[in-house]
């Protein structure tokens, strides 16, 4: 289940250091990227009850980290409408646009 809250929502609240609010379609080249950056989201993790991404999956993810991925050439496509609005403190409309998710 993704989002902050785990409640299948890219939602924001306190607590919410990461600001998970940007819906994302993992592509393998993001989560090569993520794995580099320290954060590996494609393997599971039993004990968190995390079955581990695979391409095409859906996930929540830090608006800062989809940012980095833009910048290095790697962001994965947007589901625009599953989005939180508190992205565009962090990134561009036009750039959230410019990735979204074939529907």
């Amino acid at each position: 289940m993704t989002g902050f809250f785990r409640d299948g929502c890219c939602r924001t609240g306190r607590g919410d250091v990461g600001v998970h609010v940007v819906c994302a379609q993992v592509t393998e080249e993001f989560l090569a990227f993520s794995k580099g950056r320290g954060n590996d989201l494609s393997t599971p993790r039993p004990e968190f009850d995390f079955p581990g991404l695979k391409p095409g999956d859906r996930w929540c993810l830090c608006a800062t980290r989809w940012k980095d991925a833009l910048e290095a050439g790697h962001a994965p496509p947007v589901v625009l409408e599953s989005t939180h609005e508190a992205a565009l403190e962090f990134v561009d409309l036009e750039d959230l646009r410019a990735h979204a998710a074939q529907r």
